[in-house]
């Protein structure tokens, strides 16, 4: 029992490292500090449980540290990655919901099928894609999104300033050609529980 206690503090300080500003965000949210409409302490609360449940999660199997991400935006909970059974993608779903102050969990993890390099490839590039038009649009702050894509569907998360903001991001995913689908997880300032003053 002590050796996993242990376990836990060494990867809730290795996940930690260092505290700064950077363009990931303040606590590597992937939201900048700038533009990000959420309180400190709301910013704080999510880093923190988003390290928590990802270290639970590396505790569950070694693998998912690189199969499994975890995203929380104002303890709203949301899953990526791979892994080979349905059974796992329960057990995340469940680990998620475990975690203190989860409010939602949304679980967009798919069971793994035999690797593709052309559909890999194809799914880098449509996410540099949209990566670069949110950037380049004056009307969106693209450092509050993230991007993740999987066999031509696009699942971006993040928040919008406005709803015209959040409808512009939805619009510029479905421009990309060959995409299939545009699931977005996208909070309105307005529905954040805490905002910045």
């Amino acid at each position: 029992m002590k050796s996993k206690i242990l376990i836990v503090l060494f990867l809730s300080l290795l996940l930690s490292g260092c505290i700064g500003v950077s363009s990931r965000g303040i606590f590597g949210t992937g939201v900048s500090v700038a533009f990000d409409p959420r309180s400190v302490g709301t910013q704080i609360d999510d880093s923190i449980m988003q390290k928590n449940l990802s270290a639970r999660i590396i505790l569950l199997d070694k693998k998912y540290l690189i199969s499994v991400k975890s995203k929380v935006l104002d303890g709203r909970i949301f899953l990526t990655g791979k892994v080979d059974n349905p059974e796992e993608k329960l057990k995340l779903t469940k680990l998620a919901w475990e975690t203190d102050g989860a409010r939602s969990v949304r679980n967009d993890i798919k069971i793994k099928e035999s690797f593709n390099f052309q559909q890999s490839a194809k799914d880098i590039l449509i996410t540099s894609q949209l990566r670069t038009a949110l950037i380049f649009n004056k009307n969106i702050k693209a450092t509050n999104y993230q991007i993740d894509t999987y066999k031509k569907k696009i699942y971006v998360y993040g928040i919008a300033l406005t709803s015209d903001e959040k409808n512009e991001v939805i619009n510029e995913a479905k421009e990309i050609l060959d995409v299939k689908d545009v699931i977005a997880s996208i909070i309105l300032v307005d529905n954040l529980r805490i905002q910045k003053d």
